[in-house]
């Protein structure tokens, strides 16, 4: 639980500093499988955000699809 917190605080001062628009939630799998899991690493980002509306899309999806252009 501590490492969940640790990192969700510095999650969430990155998106307040930052913004939305310029912050999107990724991973490094499959070498973050040594970690932790795919379902741990994507169930802690939604939990960080869990209190967010509509911000949600938009670091889940809508950040990396402008940036990326998908």
């Amino acid at each position: 639980m501590a490492f969940n917190l640790a990192i969700s605080e510095g999650v969430l001062h990155a998106i307040e500093s930052f913004g939305v628009k310029r912050c999107m939630f990724e991973s490094n799998v499959p070498v973050d499988k040594v970690s932790l899991s795919y379902a741990v690493l994507w169930n802690t980002f939604k939990k960080m955000v869990a209190d967010f509306d509509e911000e949600k899309t938009g670091l889940f999806y809508g950040t990396a699809a402008r940036v990326y252009r998908l």
